[in-house]
């Protein structure tokens, strides 16, 4: 089994773009592990991309146009594009200071249980945000990270949708650092009316170092799930 994982920052880089070289990496796992049938001796690489997207509004395969709440006129308005994507979940929003991160695992690399896999990735945002004073909770059939869950002030801080074939992932999640909360206005967030979305800075009063939250990420990231980062120019 392969434990590393090829950590590259892409920066800010358009939407579409990401997705098509996601898709790229996710098929050439899928296709080594193809050929491992035959070739049992290869072994499949693993990705992790970090990226910060412009304004843009994603749909999920089994979510609810109506939950965008802007017509194309409005969208161009706003400077944002809107996607119909091959994750789970509903709608959600990636801008400027959103943390994203799409991690490509062949999950025969690590386990072979999503359920655990999505209580990993959002164990690793809980123990991020931690380091930062911020007490983040699960909401029992809502992925993702949330403060105040059970309170009439629960709000989401981080959003997760995945998707896997072959046990092979992509798309990932979407911290909410620095971002301008503004934009989640023009959704029903996730498909859940009546909650809230926070960030970073609005809980702590102050901008907060995207960089160093990173490295907080991969250093919770490679802890839970036993794996080493090689950095990726």
């Amino acid at each position: 089994m392969n434990k590393e994982i090829n950590l590259i920052d892409l920066g800010n880089k358009d939407y579409k773009e990401t997705w098509d070289y996601q898709e790229n990496l996710f098929q050439e796992i899928v296709s080594i592990k193809l050929q491992k049938r035959e070739f049992p001796t290869l072994t499949t690489p693993n990705y992790f991309l970090f990226v910060e997207h412009p304004h843009v509004y994603t749909l999920g395969k089994s979510g609810d146009i109506s939950n965008l709440l802007l017509n194309e006129i409005q969208l161009a308005q706003k400077g944002a594009t809107f996607y119909k994507i091959n994750r789970g979940g509903d709608i959600t929003y990636h801008g400027p200071g959103q943390i994203v991160g799409y991690p490509i695992l062949d999950l025969e690399n690590f386990f072979t249980d999503i359920h655990k896999y999505l209580r990993l990735l959002e164990e690793t945002i809980l123990l991020t945000i931690a380091e930062y004073g911020l007490v983040g909770t699960r909401s029992e059939g809502e992925t993702g990270v949330w403060l105040d869950v059970g309170t009439p002030f629960a709000r989401k801080i981080c959003a997760m949708g995945v998707r896997a074939s072959r046990w092979v992932t992509m798309h990932g999640f979407a911290l909410n650092v620095n971002a301008n909360l503004g934009y989640f206005d023009n959704i029903i967030p996730c498909g859940i009316r009546g909650k809230a979305v926070t960030s970073m800075e609005a809980e702590l009063g102050k901008k907060i170092n995207e960089e160093e939250v990173k490295q907080k990420i991969t250093k919770h990231f490679s802890s839970l799930f036993e794996a080493t980062f090689i950095t990726q120019s």
